[in-house]
């Protein structure tokens, strides 16, 4: 079995980004990444500090916004709105989740989708399903992809079950999959059995915020599994949705939580900005 070390992989993409962002100030284009965060939630302050502070380590701008929960759907609209107008803004990225009484999917549509590095945006999602895979795309996915590639994991002609279909790395992730030629299968939690799936897979991607779902009767051997969970147990410690203990005796290739695609995600966002900024440069 071998650990997919997302920490130690995103490591170096970051610092081939860094010497990216250095040749981008060379002509003229500072890169700069636009953060909004809408709230107390605990979770979403580290997430955003984390973005902030891995920007700012490989040179990247970081402009951080952050708003009380009481801010009005369209107070968040017009701050965008500014955003999307700022020539020096190359990216923009609304942390979720968002206050209940602030409509999620108006404020990803009101994002220019040249600064979507998110890539939630419908433009972006829809290039994805036609197979255009020269943009914006989410990062979670994308970051699975290049930890995969990272092993000498080739993906094509593999059977892989994606379990979870959220916006945010399910749906993403089987589009990525499907585009990379393998075999997709996408399940969730009411999928009536979960093992009929999974015991027949080569890859499997879980994303389901659920612990254990994923157990080692329920895989075959060589299996390789990313774990892009993440679930806080009472005891403070950070697990992932599969039973990692049992799992880890059958496969190939698996990835820790932490330290698997949650670095990764992080690189994957930076990796977005400098897209955009190069974008920014042609233009």
């Amino acid at each position: 079995m071998i650990l997919l070390d997302g920490k130690k992989i995103s490591q170096n993409i970051r610092e081939g980004l860094s010497l990216e962002v250095t040749k981008l100030k060379n002509e003229g284009i500072e890169p700069c990444l636009a953060v909004i965060l809408v709230g107390d939630d605990p979770a979403s302050h580290t997430y955003v500090n984390n973005k902030a502070k891995a920007s700012q380590q490989c040179g990247i701008k970081s402009l951080l916004y952050k708003l009380p929960s009481s801010t009005s759907e369209n107070e968040l609209l017009r701050l965008i709105e500014d955003l999307n107008s700022n020539k020096l803004v190359d990216g923009i990225l609304v942390q979720l989740p968002l206050p209940k009484h602030i409509n999620k999917n108006l404020i990803i549509e009101s994002i220019s989708a040249q600064k979507d590095v998110d890539g939630f945006h419908p433009f972006n999602v829809g290039r994805l399903a036609q197979g255009l895979t020269d943009g914006l795309v989410a990062c979670t996915p994308l970051g699975v992809c290049e930890l995969l590639k990272a092993y000498d994991i080739r993906v094509e002609g593999l059977n892989a079950v994606v379990i979870g279909t959220s916006n945010i790395v399910g749906r993403p992730m089987a589009t990525m999959l499907l585009n990379l030629c393998a075999t997709v299968s996408m399940c969730h939690l009411k999928t009536k059995d979960l093992s009929l799936y999974t015991k027949e897979a080569d890859l499997i991607v879980i994303a389901t915020g659920c612990v254990n779902l994923l157990r080692g009767d329920m895989v075959k051997d060589g299996v390789i599994v990313v774990d892009v969970g993440i679930n806080k147990l009472p005891s403070g410690k950070l697990v992932g949705d599969v039973e990692f203990e049992s799992v880890s005796k059958k496969a190939s290739f698996i990835s820790p939580v932490p330290g698997g695609v949650g670095p990764m995600t992080v690189a994957m966002l930076l990796k977005n900005t400098l897209f955009a900024a190069r974008s920014r440069l042609r233009v």
